[in-house]
């Protein structure tokens, strides 16, 4: 369910970032990353951090919390939505074995971690949601209507 909406609501924020001036995409905004392109980066950047840490073996260590992946949008949206594809994939052939697990990472403070698999698995969709929300209120700043976020709306039958 959480790959799902996950997947959608990424889908309606590209949806309207993509009707905006590249001046208003990058354009200096209070929040996480100061702007709505730099956040769209983290998020990709979080999740492929959190998707090597779920799918391999060994210690991971975390690099600049700020790295731009792609700077123009139409290669950001792509790889977007390969790696929602790609987090769904992951999430349907999940087993028990897996929330038996630890993850073990280096943080961004260069601190080992050792983590039961549900807390991070849950920071992982928790820190998604979180990054959005950010991006609502900066489309709003924008002048457009953001697009609803609402769970039961994105995926509703």
């Amino acid at each position: 369910m959480l790959g799902r909406y996950n997947t959608a609501v990424n889908q309606r924020l590209y949806e309207s970032c993509a009707r905006l001036t590249d001046a208003a995409y990058r354009q200096e905004r209070a929040g996480s990353f100061g702007s709505i392109h730099r956040l769209l980066n983290h998020i990709l950047l979080g999740d492929r951090l959190w998707m090597e840490r779920f799918t391999a073996s060994g210690v991971t260590s975390t690099p600049a919390l700020g790295t731009i992946l792609y700077d123009e949008f139409p290669s950001l949206r792509a790889a977007r939505e390969t790696e929602d594809a790609r987090i769904e994939a992951l999430l349907g052939g999940l087993d028990e074995d897996f929330f038996a697990r630890k993850i073990e990472y280096v943080n961004n403070a260069g601190k080992l971690c050792l983590d039961p698999a549900s807390l991070v698995l849950g920071h992982f969709f928790n820190h998604q949601t979180h990054h959005r929300g950010q991006i609502h209120v900066m489309l709003s700043q924008t002048g457009m209507q953001p697009p609803s976020l609402d769970m039961h709306r994105a995926i509703r039958p």
